[in-house]
This record gives structure tokens, C-alpha cells and sequence, in this order.
């Protein structure tokens, strides 16, 4: 996926309700902004990256089925992060707990708070380096486990809070931890086809 990011400053700094406006207005376009109020335009995932990421979220969404332990969600979900951005990861999950504690209002829009769970999956197109800030900024949100899937470098980069990032070569398969306990993903799909 292609990724632009417009840096706005030298006309405006973007709000979190201006970016709500500006993703109304285009309901279409998968946008996200970043803390510093730039604007990050995302074109649409080819087949290959896109069948990646029904598959992923398919398996966590089984397994949340399951458990009944909170809600998944996939890359079409925006979360205003507490420090200041708006992004939408591949996939997320939240406890039950969390979502229970949200208004009616606030389940219907951009959710007002961070993933415990979030995986991003780098298209061919995209850079690692990307991919990386993405995930530090989730975790530096309140994010308790994120993946960052790379199938052209046959690699993942794990984050958990106050670790250094575990970075795995060609691995088989991912643990939920006990962050989603029983849930492990098997990721060999992914290194098939680079």
C-alpha cells in the first residue's frame, strides 16, 4: 500500500474534529493523522496484501468467537489514540471490559482509546522503518502486544510495553500471550508467496 503523508502546517495544523469532518466528507479514502495534525493518505491494498489481512483477521476473530473475551476489529476501524493521533490498524482487539465502558456514541465513532492488541501488515510497498513508528506509537499508547508482519522481509517485530522489540525471522507461529491467551496465529501463509 502506498502511503502519503501531507505535512499541513504551513496552513493549518489538523484537529482530531477537523479530521472527523475531512473523513466524513470522504468516506471512501482510508485516512489517518498523525499527533502533529499531518494527514496520512493510504491507497487501497492489492489482492495479495488484502487476502493476508481477511486471513489474519478471520483467525481473530475465531478465536475471539470463542473466548468471548472482547472485540475485534479490522483495518476499516479508527482509534483516536490518547496521545494524539488517529490510526487504523490492520487488526485490533480490545477487552470486553473496555468497550463495556464506552457510550453508545463513542462504540459509533472513531474509538476514543488504544488497542490492547494491534498487528500491522507491510505491503510490498511499504518500509519497514514505517511500520516500525507506527508500532512504537502504539505501544507508547497503551498498546499491550502489537505485530508488525513483513512478508517481503519474512520477518515480525513484537512489541510489548517497556521491551525492546523482538524481532523474529521466518517464524511458524505467533503467540497471543497473555494478552490473548490460547490465541496463536499461524503465519507460514505469509512467507509462501515472497
Amino acid at each position: 500500500m502506498t502511503t502519503l503523508t501531507l505535512d499541513l502546517t504551513p496552513i493549518t495544523t489538523l484537529s482530531r474534529e477537523q479530521f472527523r469532518q475531512l473523513c466524513t466528507a470522504n468516506p471512501d479514502m482510508k485516512l489517518e493523522r498523525s499527533r502533529d495534525g499531518e494527514l496520512v493518505i493510504m491507497a487501497p491494498t492489492g489482492g495479495e496484501t488484502g487476502n493476508f489481512n481477511a486471513e489474519i483477521n478471520g483467525e481473530l476473530y475465531v478465536w475471539n468467537r470463542q473466548h468471548q473475551a472482547g472485540k475485534t476489529f479490522d483495518s476499516s476501524t479508527g482509534f483516536e489514540l490518547p496521545r494524539g493521533s488517529d490510526r487504523s490498524p490492520d487488526a485490533a482487539w480490545i477487552p470486553q471490559a473496555k468497550w463495556e465502558a464506552l457510550t453508545p456514541e463513542q462504540r459509533r465513532g472513531f474509538l476514543p482509546l488504544c488497542p490492547d492488541f494491534a498487528i500491522e501488515l507491510l505491503s510490498p510497498s511499504d518500509s519497514w522503518h514505517q511500520g516500525t513508528l507506527k508500532m512504537e506509537e502504539y505501544r507508547d499508547n497503551g498498546c499491550r502486544l502489537g505485530w508488525l508482519l513483513d512478508p517481503k522481509r519474512q520477518q515480525v517485530g513484537i512489541y510489548r510495553p517497556d521491551q525492546s522489540v523482538e524481532i523474529l525471522k521466518v517464524p511458524d507461529h505467533l503467540s497471543g500471550e497473555d494478552v490473548l491467551p490460547g490465541f496463536s496465529l499461524d503465519v507460514r501463509f505469509l512467507w509462501q508467496s515472497s
